[in-house]
């Protein structure tokens, strides 16, 4: 698979070191390896033009493939990348284009 082109960051960092990167909703694992200043990031499809991407990741768990449900453990919070202090960044897309994961995680 070829790499993905990310614009500039619109997502939301987590600070939750040592803890479990899990999936928001079912989906298959697209992308899971290091990309440029995002360190080590997991991307998941979940149908209908959704993506959520967790970057800055200590170890993937999942590899591109694998399939997921909502609350599986897929990655651990790090700090790769060249991200100070270990927090997850976590996007949300649709057809390409940022969602507000706040807007979506409530209604899911």
């Amino acid at each position: 698979m070829s790499m993905p082109v990310l614009a500039r960051p619109s997502g939301m960092r987590l600070p939750k070191p040592a803890s479990s990167v899990r999936a928001v909703a079912d989906g298959r694992v697209v992308f899971a390896e290091w990309m440029s200043g995002y360190g080590l990031i997991s991307i998941v499809d979940h149908g209908n033009g959704y993506m959520s991407l967790y970057a800055h990741n200590d170890a993937l768990l999942r590899d591109a493939g694998d399939s997921v449900k909502r609350g599986d453990a897929i990655a651990s919070v790090g700090n790769s990348g060249g991200q100070g202090r270990p927090a997850l960044y976590f996007e949300l897309r649709r057809n390409g284009q940022p969602v507000n994961p706040n807007t979506w995680l409530q209604k899911h």
